[in-house]
């Protein structure tokens, strides 16, 4: 079996967040949930400051903390590694989004998509209501709604459940990337099985000096980052005394 794993090339990374939108309609992720996140923080003192951004995602740990926290087994390893939630088994207890070190399991409080749902129009007797218009697009629930996300998971998971990323469990096991990745306009995120020394990822991981987020806590994340992006410049001089 492959054991699947991202590399996030910082140095290629431009910050765009079109792994965060293609995520989000891809797998029809509701208002206030974040599969695809980014961590951004911005450092130093004007005009000596510097601007960092690194995508984030589940980590699918080897060790995942998530996974031994459940109590329904409704957060599970797939045999390919993937850690995968199934809403039927969930009952809302949260102890996965508790457990998560990174902040990446996200609970569903609210009915998803409401917004979509509203019948009353914006301006009366002048625009559609958010219900007209999914219905006039055919939509279900979501103008953008996209189908092949039922293959593994419910196509709009239901309140009171957590959700997180699954690396696209629905497309890798037809063969295909991750969204996240197809979209990626840099071709900073790399995917592929781990357990092969020929993937394009373990030669990267081979070449470069990886690191994981909060890997001292011995979760065996299989997110990994490469480089980093630094676009200063300065003037060359040997300084002084």
């Amino acid at each position: 079996m492959p054991r699947y794993a991202m590399i996030i090339d910082l140095q290629r990374c431009v910050g765009c967040s079109a792994c965060s939108i293609a995520c989000r309609n891809e797998n029809n992720v509701t208002d206030g949930i974040y599969w695809s996140n980014k961590i951004t923080q911005t450092s130093g003192t004007f005009p000596n400051v510097r601007y960092h951004y690194m995508p984030t995602l589940c980590n699918h740990c080897q060790n995942a903390p998530c996974v031994r926290g459940c109590p329904t087994q409704a957060m599970h390893k797939l045999d390919n590694g993937i850690t995968m939630h199934d809403p039927k088994k969930c009952i809302g207890c949260k102890y996965c989004e508790f457990n998560c070190p990174y902040g990446v399991i996200y609970f569903n409080w609210d009915t998803p998509h409401k917004t979509w749902r509203n019948s009353r129009p914006l301006i009366k007797g002048a625009t559609s209501s958010p219900a007209e218009e999914v219905k006039k697009v055919r939509g279900k629930a979501i103008p953008y709604y996209n189908p092949e996300r039922e293959a593994t998971l419910p196509g709009i998971r239901p309140r009171g459940v957590v959700e997180k990323c699954t690396f696209c469990d629905h497309r890798t096991r037809k063969g295909n990337l991750p969204y996240c990745v197809e979209a990626c306009p840099s071709d900073a995120r790399i995917f592929g099985d781990i357990n092969d020394p020929n993937s394009e990822v373990s030669k990267l991981l081979g070449k470069f000096r990886p690191f994981r987020l909060r890997e001292q806590l011995g979760t065996e994340p299989h997110v990994f980052y490469i480089r980093d992006f630094n676009p200063a410049n300065y003037q060359p001089s040997k300084g002084g005394i």
